[in-house]
């Protein structure tokens, strides 16, 4: 019988494998540590990475286990808040995707996500804001950059 919670690669093919989900965050100014972290992962596991750039130029193929699925927000592509005509701020299309995206699948009281925000403050500030007050995320299962001080509580 094969461990369940054992990573390599026969275990990671058997279909009682427990496999975690993760959400990931990025942007242009964290694309090497989302690269470092992405190569930790086991080569099962599952979930999405969201990445924030400024145009399509920032975009180049990342490597992440085959069910993850990235993508990538291009703030030049997309507006700002509804109905004011400004463009995209920093951090804003991350944000709406991560909010959007978390609303729609963190909704069991035991779900274990793996939560990893490397994108810039305000956006990761907001994300964290959001997993906590509306989806009862504790802040010890968010990881985020020591110097934001905003994640890691625990």
């Amino acid at each position: 019988m094969i461990d369940t919670t054992e990573h390599n690669a026969a275990a990671c093919r058997a279909s009682r494998h427990t496999r975690v989900q993760h959400l990931i965050t990025a942007d242009e100014s964290s694309l090497a540590a989302l690269e470092a972290l992405l190569a930790t992962l086991p080569i099962c596991s599952t979930g999405r990475v969201f990445i924030e750039v400024p145009d399509a130029s920032w975009e180049a193929p990342i490597t992440a286990p085959a069910r993850m699925v990235v993508t990538w927000l291009d703030r030049s592509r997309r507006s700002g808040d509804p109905g004011t005509g400004r463009a995209c701020a920093a951090g804003q299309a991350l944000t709406r995707a991560v909010t959007a995206w978390a609303d729609e699948m963190l909704c069991a009281e035991d779900d274990r996500t793996r939560i990893h925000l490397l994108g810039g403050y305000l956006g990761t500030a907001d994300i964290v804001e959001h997993l906590i007050e509306r989806r009862g995320i504790s802040a010890s299962s968010i990881h985020a950059p020591v110097e934001y001080g905003i994640a890691n509580l625990a």
